[in-house]
């Protein structure tokens, strides 16, 4: 996907496209250069079948509301070629009576519009502060019809852009995990599992800079998922345009039509497969080839819009086991490889080549079709109909509940979405920092762990403690931007390695096994264990607070259940009130007997809230991470 935006001549910048409201016919495109059709002019409504939704994302609902705005959203591809694409929207409402040349479909009392830039790489923030300058001087102009600066735009985006590597801070320009956890706490890593269990996350906030802000940040916290884990994204069909034909249903890129098979594996294909004219595993080159291992793929055993499991089109199990043939070539290899790391027998199938140079890198991920780092990361989430809307529109609320998605993390901010929670798992409430999940199978499974809740108390200390440093806030290591993602690797690296070790119920223990269970029978869990990833082999299995219960685990636990479960929340707003209601009746009696009860209130509330902070007891016990990710 990446290399698409670098080596394509004519730049990473596909459009920049202005959307406008008029009062009759609502959101429509005004101006798009080049044109978004080809034989149609840069002033033409027009847009392909495939992007029909682009106004309504470009202009959110309820924009006439703020002054200024800034969206986030994904299209579709609109060939088999292409990839994601990603849009960045700057939105602004200024007065009619401002503007030196009015023309004549300004009927109203303000004008509303947005300039967006559709791009091939996902450079959301890059792209939002060069676009924000030029949309302030595109207003500034208050001609409309001055459209040289946006040509403009796109010419020195696509000649500043081409070239430019994903890998980087760029990528997380205007993300910060830092801000996350001060808002949501430990609340953080419940998304996080929410994530890798492919579940129907709906996040809902207003404005759209807040919402998408928090929902990519979410992202970001996964290794490799901004830079290359998005790439299928957004395969889905506007409404109108689906066949009930179940041919429709199954829609996948060429990469990801083929199974991995190693060389050893090709030599030692069975000869009753070679003489069936079965064919051999092709090179990920030959996109145009539509047979393959394809049969490897299952559909989903059931269809319906209810069902939130994660088995459409996923790996047969049968992937996971080895013929006899299989299983000595893959001792030979061993054999040669005495450091592999050698996960339980009957496994995978594939060794994960490494880059030349043996120090990181991308390579084409034979399975997930994502460009994929050493380990086996980003993990192929937001592939096989799971989508990442950062932003959605009222217009796209059947995607919700149509059958060939089976999955999405979504932003709302229209109530409509919010209401009917009966559509997702898990509704987030980001000005509230509340995550609703109406399943109480699914809030057992996400119950944070001991291990866990020392994990998130970890990070809430480190990022709190620096909270007050004007000068390097968010800029140092240890409790920065970076430091945090850093942490939710080492995280994720450890969960997997854990997962690839015999005998390892006690190591996922501390995970909860409940999610554990959940985790190994997804999508992406499947399509990372089906191959082998040998640099697994350098980390050290376990959770990185695994450890001995103490007093500290003990006060911990009691401030989380307080603060999260519905009966903590009633015992505390009972004390509150109590509190209130016996300081009142102390006036009354008498001035002395009210500050008596005053101080015991006063006592009480201490009280209270030494056990809901458990960031001011003594250091606890425990071994806190004994390996950290540096940059």
């Amino acid at each position: 996907m990446e290399s698409n935006g670098r080596d394509d001549p004519k730049g990473p910048v596909l459009h920049i496209v202005v959307v406008g409201f008029h009062h009759k016919k609502g959101c429509q495109v005004e101006f798009s250069y080049p044109p978004l059709m080809p034989d149609e002019g840069h002033d033409s409504n027009l847009l392909p079948e495939e992007w029909k939704y682009l106004p309504f994302l470009a202009l959110p609902d309820g924009a006439h509301n703020f002054t200024e705005d800034t969206v986030y959203f994904h299209l579709p591809p609109l060939g088999e070629d292409m990839k994601c694409v990603y849009g960045v929207s700057c939105y602004r409402q200024i007065e009619a009576k401002a503007l030196k040349v009015r023309q004549a479909d300004v009927t109203r009392e303000t004008v509303q519009k947005s300039v967006c830039v559709l791009s091939r790489v996902p450079l959301f923030g890059l792209l939002q502060a060069k676009l924000q300058l030029i949309t302030h001087a595109y207003f500034e102009e208050k001609d409309f019809s001055q459209i040289s600066i946006l040509k403009e735009l796109y010419d020195h985006m696509n000649g500043s852009l081409r070239g430019s590597a994903l890998e980087g801070s760029q990528v997380y320009l205007g993300l910060s995990p830092r801000d996350l956890i001060l808002h949501f706490q430990h609340k953080v890593l419940i998304l996080f599992k929410l994530i890798l269990l492919e579940k129907k996350v709906l996040f809902y906030v207003s404005p759209v800079n807040r919402l998408v802000g928090a929902l990519m940040t979410v992202l970001s916290l996964f290794p490799g998922m901004m830079e290359h884990g998005l790439v299928d994204s957004s395969h889905y069909r506007p409404k109108g345009s689906v066949s009930e034909d179940p041919s429709l249903v199954e829609s996948v890129s060429g990469a990801e039509e083929f199974v991995s098979v190693s060389a050893t594996d090709i030599a030692s294909t069975p000869p009753e497969l070679q003489e069936s004219g079965q064919p051999a595993a092709e090179p990920l080159s030959s996109g145009d080839s539509t047979e393959g291992d394809t049969h490897l793929l299952k559909p989903p055993s059931r269809t319906s819009p209810d069902s939130s499991e994660s088995d459409w089109e996923t790996l047969d199990p049968s992937v996971l086991e080895e013929s006899p043939e299989k299983k000595e070539a893959a001792e030979g290899k061993d054999a040669e490889l005495p450091d592999a790391f050698d996960p339980e027998p009957g496994t995978p199938i594939t060794v994960q080549p490494l880059p030349a140079n043996g120090q990181g890198g991308v390579v084409q991920g034979l399975v997930s079709g994502l460009e994929e780092d050493q380990y086996g990361l980003p993990l192929p989430i937001f592939t096989k109909g799971y989508l990442c809307m950062p932003y959605m529109a009222l217009q796209q609320h059947h995607l919700l509940s149509d059958v060939t998605v089976r999955g999405f993390v979504a932003g709302a901010t229209n109530i409509l979405f919010r209401q009917q929670r009966h559509l997702s798992d898990a509704v987030v409430e980001v000005e509230e920092a509340l995550v609703h999940i109406q399943d109480l199978e699914l809030r057992k499974t996400l119950n944070l762990t001991t291990a866990d809740l020392r994990f998130a108390d970890y990070l809430v200390k480190h990022v709190t403690e620096n909270r007050d440093d004007v000068f390097l806030d968010g800029t140092g290591w240890e409790g920065g931007d970076e430091w945090i993602r850093a942490q939710f690797t080492l995280y994720l690296h450890s969960l997997l390695s854990s997962a690839l070790q015999q005998d390892n119920e006690r190591l996922l223990a501390d995970y909860g096994a409940p999610f554990v269970a959940a985790w190994k029978i997804t999508h992406n869990y499947r399509v990372w264990y089906s191959n082998k990833h040998p640099a697994m082999a350098a980390i050290t299995p376990g959770h990185p607070f695994q450890g001995q219960y103490s007093v500290a685990d003990v006060k911990l636990r009691l401030s989380h259940s307080v603060q999260n479960s519905e009966r903590g929340k009633k015992i505390g707003n009972a004390m509150m009130t109590t509190s209130r209601s016996v300081v009142q009746t102390g006036k009354a009696v008498g001035q002395s007997v009210g500050g008596a009860l005053t101080s015991a209130k006063s006592a009480m509330s201490s009280w209270f809230s030494t056990l809901a902070q458990p960031a001011a007891v003594a250091a606890p016990e425990y071994v806190e991470a004994a390996t950290e990710v540096q940059p």
